[in-house]
């Protein structure tokens, strides 16, 4: 039977860890109102981003922005959010085994030809892709303790800038999608070129987050200075927005994978705990009853 004072010891090692498990649960979860809270902020300008977008096109003939119009080439590049810290149950691992079945499934032949680049937000999937010779474009390692909008638009600006080059002329961006505290969306959706179709109705995502809208009442927009130079400044705004949302809901998803793995952390630890501290009372009444047996057989052995 183990020693009393070898149990103690993991016993109060346990405690600690509960301890430790419990205030990074707590510290995940204010991070993750946060986190929603700026998803929430987020969603109307983007909803009326797209919305005025989806005006312009019907307005325009011929939607000729570069953006709309896939280069002649081969090269696909492919955007991987993932988290820069571990301890968040399978919210790395599930978002790069998405993006290795994509690989596997779509881009097989470009993965082949030298022609797929990946470009990993997250030290997580930064590493993981860099140990496997694939080619890596930019360095996106440990920037979601400060996320800001500026690392959205450095992220598409890297995009845009082999877009433009035909370097690749597809992007994809695949990330965790913010469910609910329990649950996450691995989603693979196409950045680059931008598809028309997203454009055509306005996309609600919650009935709760914007007004009643009448289908039956047409608006004709007047367009200032012209509906080409609204849309050359407004593509860019959207493509920024986009990865913007991406890494939003990447970052709730994270802090909601990460509450949850502390706090079956925190719950085996205490059911470990339980368990040695009953193994550790069995044991101590264990070494009592042999020093009573001790003495009395001592005390028997002097009166003979």
């Amino acid at each position: 039977m183990a020693n009393l004072r070898d149990i103690r010891n993991r016993i109060d090692s346990i405690e600690n860890t509960k301890q430790v498990t419990r205030a990074m649960k707590m510290v995940a979860a204010a991070k993750l109102r946060r986190a929603q809270e700026r998803i929430f902020e987020a969603r109307p300008y983007a909803y009326k981003l797209r919305e005025l977008i989806g005006h312009l096109t019907d307005k325009l003939e011929d939607v000729g922005h570069p953006l709309f119009q896939q280069p002649d080439t081969d090269g696909v590049l492919l955007i991987i959010v993932t988290a820069d810290r571990g301890l968040a149950g399978a919210f790395n691992s599930n978002v790069i085994k998405k993006a290795e079945h994509e690989i596997e499934t779509r881009y097989t032949t470009e993965r082949k030809q030298g022609n797929l680049y990946l470009l990993c937000v997250g030290r997580k999937g930064h590493e993981h892709f860099a140990r496997r010779d694939y080619q890596l474009v930019g360095d996106f390692r440990n920037v979601f303790d400060g996320l800001s909008f500026g690392l959205a638009k450095k992220v598409v600006e890297a995009a845009r800038e082999g877009f433009d080059r035909a370097i690749w002329g597809h992007v994809d961006m695949v990330y965790n999608e913010f469910k609910n505290t329990i649950a996450q969306n691995r989603i693979v959706e196409p950045l680059l070129p931008l598809p028309k179709e997203q454009f055509l109705t306005p996309v609600m995502e919650e009935e709760d987050d914007v007004p009643e809208i009448d289908d039956t009442l047409e608006v004709d927009y007047i367009f200032e200075p012209g509906a080409e130079q609204i849309m050359k400044a407004l593509v860019p705004r959207f493509l920024n927005y986009q990865m913007w949302r991406a890494l939003l809901e990447s970052n709730a998803a994270e802090q909601g994978a990460r509450m949850v793995a502390m706090d079956n952390a925190t719950s085996n630890a205490e059911e470990l705990r339980d368990e040695l501290q009953l193994k550790y009372n069995r044991a101590r009444q264990n070494a009592i009853t042999m020093e009573i047996l001790d003495i009395s057989s001592g005390a028997e052995a002097l009166g003979s």
